[in-house]
């Protein structure tokens, strides 16, 4: 299978480059300028600086060209994700796309498949999601991801087309449970970096991050996803990942918010839309959410960490 990546961020120039080393890849930039840059000097300095892009990649801002491959991987943010479908309907429509991004859509409460199939009704999709980080994977590092998709037959070709020699592979029918895994970490990150930027330690962290988790299982049981679903790669595996380390952009929110310090504004952290549309899910069905309420309510401004802490701690005692 020929495959091209759309979206030329620090993730989907890292996908490029692991699977480069299999054949040729189209990565798609939307800016010309971008794309004339990264063909030329075989680098993206202004996402992923420091690693050269492989002979076999091909930089393009031409929509028509890389939608010719077999497979589309859709790099782009979660909150943009429509916009992309959307713009370029005419020549995704039909197509094999992967979702490769994480979240929820703040506007409907959506996840990347369903944003997918309301857009384009008749493209074939899967989700690539789990823990990793583009610098990682870019750098020939290794990890496991899953592959989400519904359709076995669809699935596996997959599964054999996009595994590389650093990324393996793990296939999964449960889409729902995948997609949550994905979005919802990112949630429980925040609270993470916030906990020790604002020196709460350790073992406040994995409290934090055991109750977030339990929190999650909950969400995703809700929604009908498989409990096994959310104890892999796309659950457990990138909720470690991300509430461990400084690379996550969503841990590094929370540790800018507990230390009370500016945060680049114009980095994509796609777990403050998520928290925002989860609180309020969790709001209309009744669900006990509260770590996902309070970073909601952090991330806005609403609650200091010192409100955030005691809202938590003086809640209700309970079993576990």
């Amino acid at each position: 299978m020929s495959v091209s990546v759309l979206g030329s961020g620090a993730f989907g120039t890292a996908l490029a480059i692991s699977l480069a080393g299999k054949g040729p890849v189209t990565l798609w930039a939307r800016s010309d300028e971008q794309a004339q840059t990264m063909q030329a000097t075989r680098r993206n300095d202004a996402r992923l600086p420091g690693v050269t892009l492989p002979d076999a990649i091909t930089v393009t801002a031409e929509i028509t060209l890389a939608c010719q491959s077999d497979v589309l991987l859709l790099a782009a943010p979660m909150q943009k994700l429509r916009d992309v479908l959307s713009d370029h309907a005419a020549d995704l429509q039909g197509r094999t796309l992967v979702a490769c991004c994480k979240g929820i859509e703040l506007s409907t409460g959506l996840g990347p498949i369903a944003v997918i199939e309301q857009v384009l009704p008749s493209a074939c999709t899967a989700l690539l999601t789990g823990p990793s980080f583009a610098d990682d994977i870019a750098r020939g590092l290794p990890t496991a991801l899953t592959l989400a998709c519904a359709d076995v037959d669809l699935g596996t070709p997959l599964q054999q087309a996009l595994t590389t020699a650093n990324l393996r592979l793990y296939r999964t029918t449960d889409v729902t449970g995948a997609e949550l895994g994905g979005a919802l970490k990112n949630v429980m990150a925040i609270a993470c970096g916030a906990c020790i930027g604002a020196g709460l330690g350790d073992s406040a962290r994995a409290a934090l991050m055991t109750r977030g988790f339990a929190e999650m299982q909950r969400f995703a049981a809700m929604r009908g996803a498989r409990p096994e679903t959310l104890m892999g790669l796309s659950g457990l595996g990138d909720l470690v990942l991300t509430c461990s380390s400084d690379l996550s952009r969503n841990f590094r929110l929370g540790l800018s918010l507990g230390r009370n310090e500016p945060f680049d504004a114009a980095t994509t952290v796609e777990g403050v839309a998520t928290a925002d549309a989860m609180a309020a899910i969790a709001a209309t069905e009744g669900l006990d959410m509260p770590i996902c309420q309070t970073v909601a309510q952090l991330s806005r401004g609403a609650y200091s960490v010192a409100e955030a802490l005691q809202s938590l701690l003086n809640r209700p005692l309970k079993e576990e």
